[in-house]
């Protein structure tokens, strides 16, 4: 089969774009509670250009950016953003936290701590307009047309079940030939899925959560903290369930036009 891409400049990630800094950014030195508080700041590593998750631009900066700054508000002091554009800067950036993390390695290999969860993020089901609802990718149909990331997990899953897959570089160019017709649906990124319907409302696109079974396509996402004491991590989480508590986390997600889903 074709693989689907096109030369526009701007491109959504797969997911959130500044996950590398937790990996890389060993060399600089981590801050401990006792430290965040002597220094009166707290930092987070971004990119500036991955809306809904991140921006550089005041007006739309972002619900990673928003919960940040929500948790550095909780935790007393101001938060600082370091900008990763090209990855080779993740190495010599030093930053406290990253949203959005998972128990990737940095975590298992002890460079990097996890705040308890505050989101259940993964991969959602793009329909189009006239498309039969589905609730789960096991009632697809053979002929029903999908769009896959290229060698993406999404893609073996939606193999090995039998769906008809038609591969893409690129997550924007699915999520328009869903809008266009040409594609049933598509395995697109939560977040990057919703926005785009937030943005987009006269596409008619809808969102499944037909993913949700499968666990190699839903996950929950919590505050990276690297190489933090645990008391570091302590107040983070405490922070978390005031957020979570005053709803917080779900007015800044509605903004970008993404639910908050709970873990």
């Amino acid at each position: 089969m074709k693989m689907h891409g096109s030369s526009r400049a701007t491109r959504w990630l797969a997911v959130c774009g500044t996950a590398l800094a937790l990996t890389a950014a060993d060399a600089a030195t981590a801050r401990t509670l006792a430290e965040v508080r002597a220094i009166g700041a707290i930092s987070m590593c971004a990119s500036p250009e991955t809306l809904p998750y991140a921006s550089d631009q005041p007006g739309d900066p972002g619900f990673q950016v928003e919960v940040g700054r929500a948790i550095a508000a909780g935790l007393g002091v101001p938060l600082s953003i370091e900008w990763i554009v090209p990855r080779r800067r993740a190495r010599i950036v030093n930053c406290d936290m990253q949203l959005d993390a998972v128990n990737d390695a940095a975590m298992q290999e002890g460079r990097a701590m996890l705040s308890k969860p505050y989101q259940k993020s993964g991969v959602a089901l793009g329909l189009a307009r006239d498309a039969t609802p589905v609730a789960d990718y096991k009632d697809l149909v053979k002929g029903q047309k999908i769009g896959v990331l290229v060698n993406s997990v999404a893609s073996v899953v939606l193999g090995k079940s039998g769906a008809t897959v038609s591969p893409y570089a690129f997550q924007n160019d699915m999520v328009e030939d869903i809008a266009k017709g040409e594609l049933f649906g598509a395995a697109v990124s939560i977040a990057s899925l919703s926005y785009y319907i937030h943005t987009h409302p006269e596409s008619g696109i809808r969102l499944s959560y037909a993913f949700d079974s499968t666990t190699e396509l839903s996950w929950e996402v919590a505050v990276g903290l690297r190489k933090a004491d645990e008391a570091l991590v302590a107040e983070v989480n405490r922070v978390i369930d005031q957020l979570l508590a005053d709803g917080t986390f779900g007015r800044i997600y509605a903004k970008y036009g993404v639910e908050h889903r709970r873990p």
